[in-house]
């Protein structure tokens, strides 16, 4: 039992020292403080990209902070806490960042995987346009390349909710009379909204002009009919007439 106790022991403390990257999204411009919360004996300490390229190396016995890359002009280091601050983050700045300790042996200490990703653009809400869509209020709800189809009913409407692969999110739900439209990935976030009555009646003007559109074409297309079959019937009543005046005076 003591055996059992000890082996789950040297696994927990395994998995929790080789743990896995810490995942964080930041917003394209913006910065990102990676900090260190435990941190071991060392000599020297320092932050690496992708476990190659040092940003900078911290000398314990000297206290000296030197900067390498093109990361010098844009990160903060702070000699107390040994965080690494990042600033001005683009997407080519998406990566792994690793804090190393180096002594009598070299230890990673904590992995981020750093994620520069832009903010969402503004969710669309339209009606769904149909010639004979029997739904008095179908509308729709698109953000980036994810839509929701949905009706309004009454009061209500299905509340949906949508994520791609890539952790953008579009959420439909309605609140009273107002339709809301949400866009969002990890960084950002979006609303439209919109009374249900403004989309609504939109939508049923534009079915009406619709139907008077369809009812003046089927108007135009049958017209041409209907004056054909009439000269046609006119024409034959003329010709019996005429047969019957033809009759008549070869009896006279």
């Amino acid at each position: 039992m003591d055996f059992r106790l000890l082996l789950i022991f040297v696994l927990s403390t395994h998995i929790t020292v080789f743990s896995a990257e810490i995942s964080v999204f930041v917003q394209t411009g913006n910065s990102v403080e990676l900090c260190i919360q435990t941190l071991p004996e060392f000599d020297d300490l320092s932050w690496r990209k992708e476990k190659s390229e040092i940003i900078v190396r911290y000398t314990k016995e000297t206290k000296r902070v030197k900067f390498y890359s093109s990361y010098k002009d844009r990160v903060d280091f702070n000699d107390k806490t040994f965080s690494l601050t990042l600033k001005n983050m683009q997407e080519t700045d998406s990566g792994l960042y690793t804090a190393r300790a180096s002594g009598a042996s070299d230890n990673d200490i904590v992995t981020y995987r750093v994620s520069v990703i832009d903010s969402v653009e503004a969710p669309v809400l339209t009606v769904n346009s149909s010639w004979f869509s029997p739904d008095p209020c179908s509308f729709m709800c698109k953000g980036g390349n994810i839509i929701i189809s949905s009706i309004f009913n009454s009061s209500s409407c299905s509340p949906e909710e949508v994520t791609s692969l890539d952790n953008y999110t579009l959420r439909l739900n309605c609140s009273g009379d107002s339709i809301v439209c949400n866009y969002s990935n990890p960084v950002s976030w979006k609303t439209n909204i919109k009374k249900a009555n403004e989309l609504c009646t939109a939508n049923q003007k534009r079915r009406l002009a619709k139907e008077a559109s369809l009812q003046l074409l089927w108007l135009i297309l049958l017209l041409p009919i209907f004056v054909g079959l009439l000269a046609l019937v006119i024409k034959k009543k003329e010709g019996a007439q005429q047969k019957e005046q033809t009759v008549y005076v070869k009896l006279t």
